[in-house]
C-alpha cells in the first residue's frame, strides 16, 4: 500500500499541473511566482509537473543471464498469478527481458499485458553472423522491445556510445522500441563528472535519431556504481540526474522530446525503495535487475507505480 506521504509527494505534481492548465490565461497576464523562485523557475516547475503527469510509468525487468527452464517457468507462474493494484492498460507499462534462450517461452506463456524484450540485438540484416540475433529475427518472434547499451555490455563487450547510438537507430528502423541505457562509474560520480559523462553518452544518440524516433525510446539512467551492489542513489541524487537529462533533451533535441521521453532509474531498485524513488517528478519508472527475478518483489515494484499517480 503506498504511504500517504509518497502519494502526496507524487500526486502534488499532478495537482500542480492541473492548476497550471486552469490558470494558463491568467498567468499570461499576471506572473505568479512560487515563494523563493523567479517567474521563469516557477514556470519550469509547473511544466515539469504537468508533463510528468502525462508520461505513463514504465517498469522493466532485466533478468540478465539468469534462470533455468524450471526457474523461468516458476517465475512466469508467479507473475501471471500476481495481484496488481494498478492498471497496465493506462497507469503502467511492464516489460520483462529474459535471456535469449527463454524469449520464446516467456513470449508464449507470460501474461499478455506484459511485453517482452531482448537484452541485445545485432544491427545487421540476417545472414552470416555466427552467434548473433538480428533485429529482424526478434520482430519475427513478435518481440517489440530491446535493451541496448547496458553498462555490462559497454564494459565487458566493448560497446561504445557510438555503437549504442547506431544500434538504437537500427532497432527503431527495424520496428523495435528500445530501452537505451546510460550511466556513470563510481570514479566519475566521486570526481563530479557525472553530467559530463552523460553528455558524452547522449550526444551520439541525439545525433543518430530524429525527433520522431524518440517516440520509440525509453532512456534508462543506471549509475554503474549502484548496479548489483546494494548501493542506491538517494532519491534526491537520482532526481537531480534525471532533471539534468530532461534539460539536456530540451537543449539538444527539443522541448517536445524532453516532455515526452520516459527516463527510468536503474540502480539496485527493489521492493523496499521503489515507492520513494517513484515520487520524484522526473523519474518515470525503473529498470530492475535482481528484484525482477522474484515474482513477489517485482509485483510490489509494479504496484509502486501508484505513488506516481
Amino acid at each position: 500500500m503506498a504511504s500517504r506521504g509518497s502519494r502526496s509527494a507524487r500526486s502534488g505534481r499532478v495537482l500542480l499541473g492541473a492548476a497550471v492548465v486552469a490558470s494558463a490565461l491568467l498567468m499570461l497576464q499576471t506572473p505568479v511566482d512560487f515563494v523563493g523562485m523567479s517567474a521563469g523557475e516557477s514556470r519550469r516547475v509547473s511544466r515539469t509537473a504537468l508533463m510528468a503527469a502525462k508520461r505513463r510509468f514504465f517498469i522493466g525487468g532485466n533478468w540478465k543471464a539468469n534462470g533455468s527452464p524450471a526457474s523461468v517457468k516458476q517465475l512466469i507462474e508467479e507473475l501471471n498469478s500476481a495481484k496488481l493494484e494498478v492498471d497496465t492498460s493506462k497507469d503502467v507499462e511492464v516489460v520483462c527481458s529474459p535471456p535469449f534462450v527463454y524469449l520464446s517461452q516467456v513470449k508464449s506463456d507470460l501474461r499478455k499485458d506484459y511485453a517482452v524484450a531482448a537484452q541485445n540485438m545485432w544491427d545487421k540484416a540476417p545472414g552470416a553472423w555466427t552467434g548473433e540475433t538480428p533485429a529482424a529475427m526478434l520482430k519475427d518472434m513478435s518481440i517489440d522491445w530491446v535493451v541496448l547499451g547496458h553498462s555490462e555490455r559497454r564494459e565487458s563487450c566493448g560497446e561504445t556510445s557510438e555503437v549504442v547510438a547506431s544500434k538504437t537507430k537500427f532497432a527503431i528502423e527495424s520496428g523495435l522500441s528500445t530501452i537505451t541505457c546510460i550511466g556513470e562509474k563510481l570514479e566519475e560520480r566521486e570526481s563530479g563528472k557525472t553530467f559530463e559523462l552523460l553528455d558524452l553518452q547522449m550526444k551520439p544518440i541525439a545525433a543518430a535519431l530524429n525527433e520522431e524516433d524518440w517516440d520509440k525510446v525509453v532512456l534508462a539512467y543506471e549509475p554503474v556504481w549502484a548496479i548489483g551492489t546494494g548501493k542506491v542513489a538517494t532519491p534526491e541524487q537520482a532526481e537531480e540526474t534525471h532533471a539534468f537529462l530532461r534539460k539536456w533533451l530540451a537543449d539538444n533535441v527539443s522541448q517536445k522530446v524532453s516532455d515526452s521521453v520516459r527516463i527510468l532509474y536503474g540502480g539496485s531498485v527493489n521492493d523496499k525503495n521503489s515507492e520513494e524513488l517513484g515520487t520524484k517528478p522526473n523519474i518515470d519508472g525503473f529498470l530492475v535487475g535482481g528484484a525482477s527475478l522474484k515474482g513477489g518483489a517485482f509485483t510490489t515494484i509494479i504496484n509502486s507505480a501508484k505513488a506516481a499517480m
